[in-house]
Formats: C-alpha cells, sequence, structure tokens
C-alpha cells in the first residue's frame, strides 16, 4: 500500500498533508455511506461505473470456492489489480488433498484500491495458493514495489502472506481470511514509520450465468503507515461476454482514520475491463482505473511533491499473466 514518514513528529512524507491538517474523520457510518454515494454520482465516475454499484468482478470457477478477482483463482488481496490475472486450474497434490494453484503476471502499473504502488512503473509479481479439501488455505503474493517519502522509503518488494477459510452457505461462496502486508528489507527512516500492516475480512461471490456478482468488506487495526484503524468495501460484477471476453466492473471505498499519516483523504476507487485468453493458457486484461483523490490530495511529500503525486490519477492498466 502507499504513504508515510513523519519528520520532528510532522507527517511529511509519501502521503503527508500539509502541518495543521485535521486528522481521520470519524464520521458516523450513515453519514460515510451518503457521502460514498454522493461521490459516485460524480461526473468522474460516469453512469456505466455507477450501474455495477456494490459489486466487484469475481473469481473464476477453477480453483475450490475462491472470490477474489475477476479472473484468477488465487489468493490475493481484495483490491489489487493482481486479481486480474489468469483464472487458475489448480494441481492436485497427492495424498494430503491439497490443491495448488498460482501464476505469474507482468502488469503496466501495481495498484492497490486504486493507487500506484509503483510509482506509475511495471510491476513482476507471482502468486501461489494452497487449499486443503476442507476448505482452509495458506497463500502469498510477492511484487516489486516503490514509493516516494521524505527523508527516504527505500521500499523495493511486497510479500503478502494469507490465510483462510472458504466455505459455501446457500449458494453463496464466502472467504474468512487474514493478510499480512509485509515490504522486506524495508530500513524505518528518520522519524519515518515502517509500511506493513494487517487486514482480516470476508468475501462472498454468487453466480447466475453469465454473471458473478461479489463484495468484500476488510479491516485493519493500524493500516498502512501506522495511519489507524482501516475499513474497506468492495464490490463489483463479472459478466462472461462472447468471443471468449470477460467484462469487469469494480466499486470500493477506503476509510481511514489517522488521513495525515496515510497521505490522502477517505477515497473512492472504480475499475471497468476486459479479460481473454490470447495464446497457449497467456491472459491479457486491460482495464481503466481510478479513484476521487485530486492531485494536490494525494501524498503530498515535503520538499518533493508538495503538490501531490500522480498516483491517485485516472490511467489504463494492461496485465499479461499465465496461470498453473
Amino acid at each position: 500500500m502507499a504513504f508515510l514518514l513523519v519528520r520532528n513528529g510532522t507527517p511529511v512524507s509519501k502521503g503527508a498533508r500539509c502541518p495543521g491538517h485535521p486528522l481521520g474523520r470519524n464520521d458516523e457510518m450513515t453519514f460515510l455511506a451518503a457521502r460514498l454515494l454522493a461521490r459516485a454520482s460524480t461526473c468522474r465516475l460516469r453512469p456505466a461505473l455507477l450501474a455495477a454499484g456494490l459489486m466487484l468482478a469475481p473469481a473464476g470457477e477453477a480453483a475450490a470456492q475462491a472470490t477474489t478477482g475477476p479472473a484468477t483463482d488465487v489468493g490475493v488481496a481484495a483490491g489489487s489489480s493482481a486479481e486480474q490475472a489468469a483464472p487458475t486450474t489448480g494441481i492436485a497434490i497427492p495424498g494430503i488433498d491439497v490443491t495448488m494453484t498460482g501464476l505469474g503476471a507482468i502488469a503496466s502499473d501495481y495498484l492497490f484500491r486504486g493507487i500506484s504502488q509503483t510509482r506509475n512503473n511495471w510491476a513482476y509479481q507471482g502468486t501461489v495458493d494452497f487449499e486443503h479439501k476442507s476448505g482452509v488455505y495458506v497463500g502469498a503474493f510477492i511484487t516489486n514495489a516503490k514509493f516516494l517519502a521524505s527523508p527516504y522509503n527505500d521500499t523495493r518488494q511486497e510479500l503478502d502472506l494469507l490465510a483462510g477459510y472458504r466455505f459455501e452457505l446457500a449458494g453463496v461462496k464466502l472467504d474468512l481470511g487474514y493478510i499480512a502486508y509485509l515490504y522486506p528489507g524495508q530500513d524505518k527512516a528518520p522519524g519515518g514509520q515502517l509500511n506493513e500492516f494487517q487486514e482480516v475480512g470476508v468475501k462472498a461471490s454468487y453466480a447466475f450465468d453469465p454473471v458473478k456478482l461479489q463484495a468484500a468488506f476488510f479491516y485493519s487495526p493500524n493500516y498502512f503507515g501506522r495511519s489507524g484503524d482501516g475499513y474497506y468495501v468492495e464490490g463489483g460484477v463479472d459478466v462472461t461476454a462472447p468471443l471468449g471476453f470477460t467484462v469487469i466492473g469494480r466499486l470500493g471505498y477506503q476509510w481511514i482514520e489517522r488521513e495525515v499519516f496515510f497521505g490522502t483523504p477517505d477515497y473512492l476507487w472504480y475499475a471497468v475491463g476486459l479479460q481473454r485468453e490470447i495464446f497457449a493458457g497467456v491472459n491479457v486484461a486491460v482495464g481503466f482505473y481510478g479513484t476521487d483523490i485530486s492531485k494536490r490530495d494525494c501524498a503530498p511529500v515535503v520538499d518533493r511533491a508538495n503538490g501531490g503525486q500522480r498516483i491517485c490519477g485516472q490511467r489504463a492498466l494492461v496485465t499479461f499473466s499465465r496461470a498453473f
């Protein structure tokens, strides 16, 4: 995820706001829901995205009851652009009732909940997932990452560790999970914080051919950069289209307790796209992503990006992936 460093007790890094800016809002949920709907009605979201509502593109059918992604079946964090990778078939491990799924991907950016984690550069990613027939699973996701901060943020990679339980209830596929977001090799800068954080959450999906719907909720007791409580909701739709295409749409919202430490206000993000196999199991996904964060509010860094960064804006994303 994104952004913090503090100098002499004042947030100044990737994501810091001006000194004196109030901390995260403690609005009641009813106000936040109304605000979400209000933001969703702005011109930058367009009517097609409103129609997607709170439905996220879900997983394919190949792996046992996975509910991540518009295409991939391996476990990745809700809101990660890694979800747009290829559908997986899985490999049965004899004698222990475990199925292994995984994939490799190359993408034009690594977006997490609409914000670039590579400063708009290419990402090289790998994912693996082991699921027992009982529904218990563990997995890992690794990618390069790069952040701007003051005095510095030397992050070069992100490693996510996942564990949870997948099951089905009344036709709805559920995934109760835990994710640790780690940044191996990162050194804590003077006056700064480490990026790492943890989340717990639930994902649900329901299919009625050719449509699959998904919803997700995640909570962190101390979100990225020690920014306090983080609440995240996401939803989407995945529609099988002619000629082997999958049409995807997503809408998500992130609440942050201490916005000054994270670097942005609470925000909405959205995506629409297409995914298709092109040759020998290689899939390509093309999507359009954006957030409602203005550039001036996008992780400003004192003396390096006073007017904010270009990591929160609208962009096209291309992903090439191969699953096993």
